[in-house]
């Protein structure tokens, strides 16, 4: 309260308008910024509406979904990928997943992240429906996302990188009849990054474990070899960038050399690196100063084929 001497200091309206300004600027940047935010949140979307085609239940790993992750506005490039984390088709490893995303967010590409269903309580097609459902499903959100529908691009780990090389072999340009838009879309990928995948199952290179989860026991085997997908590559398998290292101990080598050849012989575009030492499952590189490269690798790749400028 102020007594009878108390002085008021009255600020110069200079002072008193400044002071205003910088105020409202403050306020109205913290609230650009908490709304640019909220737009950049993640967003999880159900692949289908209703139980999707298979589901043998109604909990979360029956459920298969799409993480979105979009770069900022002023850096995103129109181009999309969709990403299948590893796990031997039984289980989906985290390092596979959203920092991948955040990645190419980092070069202007929206990152996908697909939950797909698992074995051993799942079995194929259905995680090639599961695949092949998120490529539509991308590109019927073309508009919403702001991507171009010619520009979506499938990118995965270990049986990640298996499932990708099936949906890079298994694909069909849409289903006329559909009765729901999404299906009319096409499922085959413009690109596909594969990152010591699993790929020649019908070798004695493929992995065990990740053939049982997919296939069950005791598969017939003209459906293990239409599964191995080196075998399955046509002159129509969309271009592929691969990753290995040359001591894989889980998933050898020859799995990406065998690919590399089949898409070498259809004349299929391909770029193939072959890191002499590593372990499986480096996801990113981690702090190795070899394995780290291939991101800026693929980088380069995806800029020569449009992907981002």
């Amino acid at each position: 309260m102020l007594g009878m001497g108390d002085r008021i200091r009255i600020e110069s309206p200079r002072v008193v308008a400044a002071a205003v300004c910088l105020a409202c600027c403050f306020l109205g940047g913290r609230v650009v910024a908490q709304d640019k935010a909220k737009r950049d949140e993640p967003k999880t979307y159900r692949l289908w509406e209703g139980d999707a085609p298979g589901a043998l239940g109604k909990n979360a790993v029956d459920i298969p979904t799409v993480t979105v992750y979009s770069p900022p506005a002023d850096k995103a490039s129109g181009s999309a990928v969709v990403v299948c984390p590893g796990g031997g088709y039984g289980g989906l490893a985290d390092h596979e997943g959203k920092p991948v995303a955040e990645w190419l967010n980092s070069i202007g590409i929206v990152g996908i992240v697909l939950k797909y269903r698992l074995g051993p309580k799942y079995h194929h097609p259905v995680m090639l429906n599961d695949a092949a459902r998120a490529i539509r499903f991308t590109r019927a959100h073309a508009s919403e996302w702001k991507i171009d529908p010619h520009k979506v691009g499938i990118l995965g780990f270990s049986a990640g990188g298996h499932l990708a090389s099936t949906a890079a072999t298994h694909f069909d340009a849409g289903k006329a009849d559909a009765t729901e838009a999404i299906e009319k879309e096409s499922s085959r990928p413009d690109l596909a990054i594969l990152i010591y995948p699993v790929v020649a199952i019908a070798t004695p290179y493929g992995h065990a474990g990740s053939k049982r989860n997919l296939l069950g026991d005791n598969p017939p085997q003209e459906l293990v070899e239409s599964l191995s997908n080196e075998r399955q590559v046509t002159k129509e398998t969309p271009p592929m960038f691969l990753v290995h290292t040359a001591d894989d101990a889980g998933v050898p080598v020859e799995n990406s050399l065998l690919l590399a050849e089949s898409l070498r012989k259809a004349r299929v575009p391909v770029e193939l690196h072959v890191f002499e030492h590593g372990p499986h499952g480096f996801g990113m590189g981690g702090n190795d100063p070899v394995l780290k490269t291939w991101p800026e690798l693929c980088s380069k790749w995806l800029k020569r084929k449009g992907f981002y400028q």
